[in-house]
């Protein structure tokens, strides 16, 4: 059952186009690997990949390659540590390679939050989406591996001298080779970046050849060993990232590293602390090895037919569909739908579906690529098109029931077209969901009239509440995080002046959010001596069991925590 459901994985576009790139790179990977492992480059490589987060920013930002983004921002950061460490040993250059590090981290954090406010999505930059990978990074990994391959026949002679005889005839043949070596290091990682990420490019370049020269001493038996553990390696993480539905390029840095440490066991155990074989030992480990990983995988079912993007797109269709029809919602309540990256089972769902409901705008921006690589022709429905009542550029347009009420009808139409059959009972669940919401929408208002227009001053986490205030006559002072979402951080500067605000203003309370961190909004209530009021829900429902968990339950919740936190408990609103 296990090897069909394996063999099953292998018909996915997503997966096949992931296989490929990390059998591309494991050539490139395990030459330049031993390179790195030989020279005492491992800190440099995996400072490198991590160098790499601000031309990824700006790439997503201005629209173009992230492994060109990649690429610039890791020649960079070669150029710089070549320039400050200029005739040093490379094991004498980790202050350097830290400071440059620190400094290209700062850099990628003020693009992200200040100059593009973080449109990039954090977590696919940091840990890579090697299932949304294209045409253009195949091409990149297999440029790479023949560029190590020629690199490694013009070059690997001087290399190797400077890495047995540093002070010697190695390093004076080889001296104008160290920039060539930085440089290749720096494109190999730029292919990396957009499949395993930033922070996880050591995987590929350091792990797999440390682990192999545990067990061979010859130059040449070490790179082909490093290529074929490199090549296994990305195999078997992809394939255990379907089967455990968990991001593959964590997943093949965890493989990486149970086989390091694996392998670094069985080394002790096969000479022993008197230095003899012990192969039965061996062997039994080896086998125990075997089945650890082959027991870790687990089979799980394809999604249904419709597939929503967030639990406010997944709750409205649900509600519209019935029981009839399966919805999937891809991202969990209360989770902050700005760092979300696909996982295989969201992609396999997306290639079943008939028809995707999309939220719309920077929220769920990643839904296109994602529908495009899971090879799936659904039918895609993005919510946020031809609302009613817009707000240009603000995604988060269900704060206005009147939207919500767009969106379910918009909804009904679309699943009619899909499943005709359905069209009745559709046609409906909607008409009465959409009674339900028009309720909804008076009676936040009503409960909204016992605050005086001049107290309905509100501080929230992140700018996304707009639709609210605009509807119910509230002013949104300022914001701890003064942007779209959640990714962005705000400056000093930017707290001083909310806090001035604040105090100007008169604002009685400061309203965290549920799928962000409270800590920043309690801060700025403790300096202010306002209160902190209830957790509203901003970008997503709350737990599926919970009242929070469906929109109207939602909506209820936030309009009660905005009177009680403006009247300062004096009134409530019983939705």
């Amino acid at each position: 059952m296990y090897a069909r459901a394996v063999l099953e994985s292998l018909d996915l576009p997503f997966v096949q186009r992931g296989l490929a790139e990390v059998l591309l790179l494991s050539v490139g990977a395990g030459l330049i690997g031993t390179w790195v492992v030989l020279r005492g480059l491992a800190f440099h490589s995996h400072a490198v990949g991590t160098a790499a987060f601000p031309g990824l920013v700006v790439a997503d930002g201005l629209g173009f390659a992230a492994a060109l983004g990649a690429l610039g921002a890791a020649a960079v950061f070669a150029a710089l540590v070549a320039a400050f460490t200029r005739g040093r040993r490379a094991d004498d250059r980790g202050s350097e390679v830290a400071l440059v590090l620190v400094g290209m981290l700062a850099l990628g954090v003020i693009l992200a939050s200040d100059v593009f406010e973080s449109s990039a999505g954090l977590e696919t930059l940091l840990f890579g989406s090697l299932f949304l990978i294209d045409g253009g990074e195949l091409a990149l990994a297999g440029l790479v591996s023949v560029a190590a391959i020629a690199a490694t026949a013009l070059a690997g002679r001087h290399w190797l001298a400077h890495g047995f005889d540093a002070e010697g005839e190695g390093r004076r043949s080889a001296r104008w080779l160290e920039p060539a070596l930085l440089v290749l290091v720096a494109l190999a990682t730029a292919a990396a970046v957009t499949a395993v990420g930033a922070l996880l490019v050591t995987a590929l370049f350091v792990v797999p050849a440390a682990t192999t020269r545990l067990w061979t001493t010859r130059m040449r038996s070490w790179q082909l060993a490093t290529i074929a553990l490199c090549a296994v390696e990305g195999v078997v993480g992809v394939l255990l990232s379907v089967e455990l539905n968990a991001p593959p390029g964590a997943t093949i840095a965890l493989v990486a590293g149970c086989t390091f440490a694996a392998a670094a066991l069985l080394a002790v155990v096969r000479r022993g602390a008197d230095g003899r074989r012990r192969p039965l030992a061996r062997w039994v480990a080896a086998a125990g090895s075997i089945l650890l990983i082959g027991g870790c995988g687990s089979g799980s079912d394809g999604g249904g037919t419709i597939v929503a993007t967030t639990p406010i797109a997944g709750d409205l269709t649900a509600s519209v569909a019935g029981d009839e029809l399966e919805v999937r919602t891809l991202l969990a309540a209360n989770t902050d739908p700005h760092e979300y990256e696909p996982r295989p089972d969201d992609i396999e769902a997306l290639a079943g579906a008939e028809l995707v409901v999309a939220s719309g705008g920077d929220v769920d921006g990643w839904i296109g690529d994602a529908i495009e690589d899971s090879g799936s022709d659904a039918e895609l429905l993005v919510l946020m098109d031809d609302m009613p009542h817009p707000l240009e550029g603000d995604p988060h347009w269900w704060h206005d029931p009147r939207n919500a009420a767009s969106a379910a009808d918009r909804i009904a139409e679309a699943l009619v077209s899909v499943f005709p059959d359905d069209a009745s009972a559709v046609e409906r669940r909607a008409t009465d969901y959409i009674d339900d919401i028009e309720a909804l929408d008076q009676g936040i208002a009503k409960c909204l009239a016992h605050v005086p227009p001049s107290e309905r001053k509100i501080v929230t986490d992140h700018e996304a509440f707009g639709y609210l205030a605009e509807r119910y006559g509230i002013e949104v002072v300022g914001t701890v995080i003064p942007a779209l979402t959640t990714e962005a951080q705000a400056s000093a500067g930017e707290l001083a002046e909310l806090r001035e605000t604040i105090e100007r203003e008169g604002v009685r309370a400061v309203f965290p959010e549920s799928s962000s961190s409270e800590g920043l909004a309690e801060v700025i209530s403790t300096e202010t001596r306002t209160d902190t009021g209830s957790v509203l829900f901003g970008d997503s429902l709350g737990p599926e069991d919970a009242f929070t968990g469906t929109y109207l339950g939602m909506e209820a919740a936030n309009a009660a925590a905005l009177t009680s936190g403006l009247t300062g408990g004096a009134q409530e609103c019983n939705l």
